[in-house]
């Protein structure tokens, strides 16, 4: 018998077709205007929430002097020399010689053990989500062959011309694009002393700016563009409205992209895809965030910055989950050598903080803050550092494991997903310990991450008083700090 083949109703039809699209491409599909309130209605891709900790790289001919004294910024030597810091001249005039161009720091930039294979294996281990890699800082060089770096400086001042005579950040991408990670690229918007900029900024934005971002974007497709260089002009002066509608609408990145928030001297924390601090002691936003900073001070290598100058890994574990437990991400500076070599402090540190995610990565990856970010002890909650900025790290140690006299520490973190609460211990308690303000059930099951042995606990009125086993050195689960699971909570 012939059978005739079914024939959908219209309305039936328009349902299922309705279904069959994916929902990114519903997404997709609005076209969003050059206004704020338009292009901060996009939503945010839920990974950036859900990866909490990423990775910085600073690198390019800066990293040839690699020097500053200690709390500026080295990748910032050619504006130190232009404004005639006293210590950076010294510095320069007693290595290089007095009549030492900084453009001569491009031809040196060589990148001969430089195996961007290798770097990405190291972030991964680090238990990093994704990177974000300087394709261009403020001195105008391009990590990439952008013929506009060039033609504004009259001269060879990109990679693939100078220097390395490769495409540095074509090769960091694809080696990325073999793992995991999300990738990004940093992108300064202003330059220095770009001839183009110090004549007519309308024009530097016409026909520098938009024509060689639009090509990095391009050639690279990356998950995130991360902005910065925007204090100069205002949002409207930079077009930074027109650029990201294209960047939406228009760009093969369209559907994907993230940005953060540095696009005019008046929109952070205002407008962008999230929010970004930079050596911020603690923040709190109803949006997403980010928190950079160095394991050292300087984003870029300095070869003056002693041990001492470097963050411990029990101070970066804190410092992530402190950042985490207020609802943002971390992302942590490695500034490599000129060579192409992460130095090996660098990578140790990296490494440590990977050897701590694999215990307790479930109590960052995919969480949220939750109704208390922290627990404190008694005593003063206002400590501040007296001769020294948040930068250093100390503030974390001084929060919760080295207080000064008379101050009280957080001596739990919390983060949550789900019906899952997580207690992140600095120290691991000897003993009885409460947890205050949880509110469990008789379901409720409490274990220490990485540790085979229970946790016994019993409800006293609002709080879990939890009675610790004694731990011997070898069943330590981690170092820095421990976490404490609790499944079937009730969720405020």
């Amino acid at each position: 018998m012939n059978k005739s083949p079914f024939i959908f109703p219209g309305s039936l039809l328009a349902v299922f077709l309705f279904f069959m699209v994916p929902l990114w491409a519903i997404g997709q599909s609005k076209k969003y205007e050059p206004n704020w309130a338009s292009l901060d209605s996009r939503p945010l891709p839920s990974w950036f929430e859900d990866a909490k900790f990423g990775i910085f790289i600073h690198w390019g001919p800066y990293s040839v002097p690699a020097w500053a004294p200690k709390g500026m910024y080295s990748e910032w030597y050619q504006y130190w020399l232009k404004q005639n810091d006293k210590a950076v001249n010294e510095h320069h005039n007693k290595t290089f010689g007095n009549d030492f161009s900084y453009y001569n720091f491009g031809e040196q930039f060589k990148a001969l053990d430089y195996q961007p294979d290798q770097w990405a294996k190291l972030i991964e281990s680090s238990g990093a989500k994704y990177v974000v890699l300087t394709s261009k800082h403020h001195d105008g060089y391009a990590l990439w062959p952008s013929k506009e770096a060039s033609i504004a400086y009259s001269r060879p001042w990109n990679s693939m011309e100078s220097g390395a005579k490769r495409d540095l950040a074509g090769e960091f991408a694809a080696a990325i694009r073999k793992t995991d990670l999300k990738l990004g690229f940093y992108y300064s918007l202003f330059e220095w002393y770009n001839p183009l900029w110090l004549r007519d900024k309308d024009k530097f934005v016409e026909q520098h700016y938009f024509p060689q971002v639009k090509d990095l974007v391009a050639r690279y497709k990356p998950d995130i563009l991360w902005t910065d260089g925007e204090w100069e002009r205002s949002d409207k002066e930079w077009r930074s409205e027109e650029f990201l509608a294209w960047l939406y609408n228009e760009s093969p990145v369209g559907d994907k992209v993230i940005v953060n928030d540095r696009w005019g001297k008046d929109t952070r924390k205002k407008h962008g895809g999230y929010y970004t601090t930079e050596y911020a002691a603690d923040f709190k936003a109803n949006k997403p965030w980010e928190e950079c900073r160095g394991i050292g001070f300087s984003f870029g290598y300095n070869r003056n910055e002693d041990i001492q100058d470097y963050n411990t890994a029990q101070t970066l574990v804190l410092m992530l989950v402190n950042i985490v437990s207020n609802g943002g991400n971390l992302l942590l500076d490695i500034g490599p050598q000129a060579d192409g070599k992460i130095p090996p402090v660098m990578q140790e540190r990296l490494q440590e903080i990977g050897a701590w995610m694999k215990i307790n990565g479930e109590a960052i990856y995919g969480t949220r803050s939750w109704k208390n970010h922290f627990q404190w002890s008694k005593g003063r909650t206002d400590w501040a550092a007296k001769n020294e900025g948040s930068e250093s790290g100390s503030y974390i140690l001084k929060q919760t494991v080295d207080p000064d006299p008379g101050y009280a520490v957080k001596e739990v973190f919390f983060t949550s997903k789900g019906n899952e609460l997580y207690a992140i211990l600095p120290k691991l308690p000897e003993g009885k310990f409460l947890l205050k303000d949880i509110q469990v059930q008789n379901n409720t099951d409490i274990s220490l991450l990485g540790f085979a042995k229970s946790i016994k606990w019993k409800k006293v009125r609002g709080d879990i008083e939890l009675q610790f086993p004694v731990i011997s050195r070898q069943e330590l689960p981690a170092q820095y700090a421990y976490t404490l699971k609790l499944t079937n909570i009730n969720r405020p």
